[in-house]
């Protein structure tokens, strides 16, 4: 996962600027700015008051965001277009063994 954009996806989702955001956390802008854009690292505690400003715990933080989610599903629907007859139906047979 890329701390950075994740930390950007949830700040832009609350509707929060840079600025503001690190002005909540008692952070300096300039730092969650690099964090953002991934030219600094984040340490537990800082990304602890993030969470917290954001109103989210860091499993919610860590957790695959929906969008993730999709992005696979079309994956796997694009990949099971790929394959052939015989195929799709091994494993429409296989998934109904689940």
């Amino acid at each position: 996962m890329d701390v950075g954009k994740r930390i950007t996806e949830l700040r832009t989702a609350a509707g929060l600027t840079t600025n503001r955001l690190a002005n909540l956390c008692g952070l300096s802008q300039s730092f969650v700015r690099s964090v953002e854009l991934g030219e600094k690292g984040i340490t537990v505690e800082n990304l602890q008051l993030i969470c917290g400003t954001l109103k989210i715990s860091l499993k919610d933080f860590f957790d695959r965001p929906e969008k993730a989610a999709v992005i696979e599903r079309e994956q796997l629907i694009e990949r099971i277009g790929q394959l052939n007859v015989r195929q799709q139906a091994a494993l429409m047979a296989f998934l109904e063994t689940l």
